[in-house]
This record gives C-alpha cells, structure tokens and sequence, in this order.
C-alpha cells in the first residue's frame, strides 16, 4: 500500500500518478514496439482496427463518459474524417496535411451540431444525433460528384514524405503513434479547467451552473473534441481499408462506438481502449471457437451474432462499471488483502442507479 500527502492542488494535475507508473507505461509501449515480429499479418490487422476505433472510442468517452451526453451519430463524423481525407489526398494534399484537416472539418460540424442540441439531453438527444447521422448518410449516398455515391472512393495508403505505410506492420506503428498522440491529448484536456468543467456537467448540471460553468459553451466544446478525435480516426480508417461508401458508416458503426465505452467502462480512458479490444476481438474469438462446438450448435444461423449479444447483455447487466471497473476491483482486492470488503464499490453501484432514474 502507498500513501501520498498531497501539499497543494497541482498534485493532482499530475499526468502520473506515482513515477512508477510512468516506467510501467513506458515498457507497455516498448512492448508493443516489439509486438509484430511476434505475431502474423492477420492478428496485426486485428491491432491496427484496435488502434483506430479506439481514437473514435476515445472522443466518444470525452462526449459521453466525461460530459454525460449520449450521441448516436458518431458514425457521420468518422464519415466526415474519412472523406475528407480521402477527397484531399486524391487532388494531391499530402497525408500529413489531410489527417489534421479530417478532424478540423469534423470538430467544426459538431460545433454546429452541439449548438441545437443544447436543450436536449438523454434519449432525445440521442434521437437527434442518430437523426443527423440519416442526414450525413444521405448527403454522402445523394452527392456523386463528390463522393460517388455508392460506388464508392479508392485510397492510396497513407504516406510521411518517402515513408509508405502500405503493409500491416508499418501501418501498425503509424495507427500506434497517432493512439498515444490521442490519449496524451485526451488526458491533457481532462487535467485543464476544460475538463474538469465537462465532468462537473457530467455529475450535476445545476451545480455547474451555480459554480459560473457556462453549458451551452462546454457542451458544444465537448461534441467539437469528441467529434476532432472521431475525425482523425475516421481518416486512418479509410486509408487502412483503402475504399470507403457510404454503407461503411451506417447506425450499427455509432452504436458499436457506445457499446465500446459502456464495456470498457465510462469516465476511463483506459475502459476505451479495453472496450474497444473487447467488441473487436471477440467475434473472432467466437470464430475460433466454433469448431469445438456441437454440429447443431456450429451450424446455427446468427450464432456468432446471438453469442456476441449475450456476452454484452450478461456483462452489462453483473458488471456495469465495465472492464476498468473489474480492473480496479481487482487491483484494489490485491493492495488491501486481507482487509478487502465487496461493500467498497457497492456506493458507486448506488450512485449509477440513482443517476439513471
């Protein structure tokens, strides 16, 4: 156990808690350096869709797990990153440029999205950001001239001057980069009054107002980062799969995108990235299974499906704090064995129960 007096409130805007922690997350990337001599094409693959919906993951924490608004449109701005870049990549602009532009002209539209959506909250405004992502969709199917519809648009993989990422394994360190880039900002915003303003929205809308927090001006900073880091993930995205249309970006993408926060566990960082692995691995878990299981089981219609909806009904339901939520539990049965009590989180369960009714 290790006990820190704090002396003045900067402690707490530490970006490391403990400087330990600091050479624990060190070799964590040293590994990862190191990782795909390991491993083959097909399980880096994996990696680098982990790498890429966990930047989009990462902006859907800051809207939905740090400033309490829900969105069901974040399929469109990932949209917006990837045919941005796409359109400006193909008349000539260089990746390095695009990539940054992608999330600019995202943050920008949801500046414009946040504004209305001040006055809702909840369900409806989660019926008013799906709405917007049926609109996005329809541009991008309606305006051939610059999209092509529904043929669709070829990349080229992305490039830094002489440095073509056209394999799995550079790809892999570019998608890597960008992801520590991401949670390095992320966490920056979160330490600033910026962040602690959204959080305070977050717990208690009435009390943020009577501390000074203007809403309208947080909440839409809120959908223009969230929407920023969607952006940019939306660009390494087309640039992985090399051709984008619009059926790449329909309801099911947003709703995955929520699904990957509420597993990994809302208010953490780390529970995006840990939901994201989750929901990408475990379908190809399922897949490697499946030739272990009975014939009548095997050769069932939507198994994988149905399989990958148990597994997120049952977590949600035995474990709503998500996958931190057991990390920390288990973390903190370890620091304070024997003296560990199941009562400690049982406060926190309370607390979520009270905020949803």
């Amino acid at each position: 156990m290790r006990f820190i007096m704090k002396l003045n409130y900067d402690e707490d805007l530490r970006l490391f808690r403990y400087r330990s922690t600091f050479f624990w997350y060190l070799a964590l990337v040293l590994g990862l350096l190191i990782l795909p001599a390991l491993l083959d094409n097909y399980f880096i693959s994996l990696l680098n869709f982990i790498a890429i919906y966990s930047i989009a993951s990462i902006g859907m924490m800051l809207l939905t797990g740090y400033t309490g608004q829900v969105s069901l449109g974040h399929a469109a701005f990932l949209a917006m990153g990837s045919y941005t870049s796409a359109i400006l990549t193909i008349k000539g602009w260089p990746f390095l440029v695009a990539l940054p532009l992608s999330g600019i002209f995202a943050a920008l539209v949801g500046i414009v999205i946040g504004l209305p959506a001040l006055r809702l909250s909840g369900l409806y405004l989660a019926i008013a950001t799906m709405g917007f992502a049926f609109i996005v969709d329809e541009i991008l199917v309606r305006w051939e001239s610059l999209t092509r519809g529904n043929l669709g648009i070829y990349l080229s993989p992305p490039s830094l001057g002489p440095l073509i990422f056209d394999s799995e394994k550079s790809f892999y360190y570019l998608g890597l980069a960008i992801l520590i880039l991401t949670l390095l900002a992320a966490k920056n915003i979160l330490r600033s009054p910026t962040g602690r303003a959204m959080i305070a929205i977050r717990d208690s809308e009435v009390a943020a107002q009577t501390m000074g927090i203007s809403l309208a001006k947080y909440k839409t900073m809120a959908f223009a980062l969230s929407a920023f880091f969607t952006g940019i993930a939306g660009s390494l995205y087309a640039h992985k799969v090399t051709f984008i249309n619009p059926e790449s970006y329909t309801l099911l993408v947003s709703i995955e995108l929520l699904v990957m926060i509420i597993i990994g566990g809302l208010g953490s960082l780390h529970g995006a990235i840990y939901g994201t692995a989750f929901v990408i691995l475990l379908p190809q878990l399922i897949i490697l299974t499946k030739d272990y299981l009975p014939n009548y089981l095997r050769n069932q219609t939507g198994l994988e499906s149905g399989l990958y909806g148990l597994m997120i009904i049952l977590f949600i339901l035995f474990e709503p704090l998500g996958l931190y939520g057991k990390w920390r539990k288990i973390k903190f049965f370890f620091e304070f064995f024997p003296l560990y009590k199941k009562e400690t989180f049982k406060k926190e369960k309370k607390y979520y129960k009270a905020e949803r009714h």
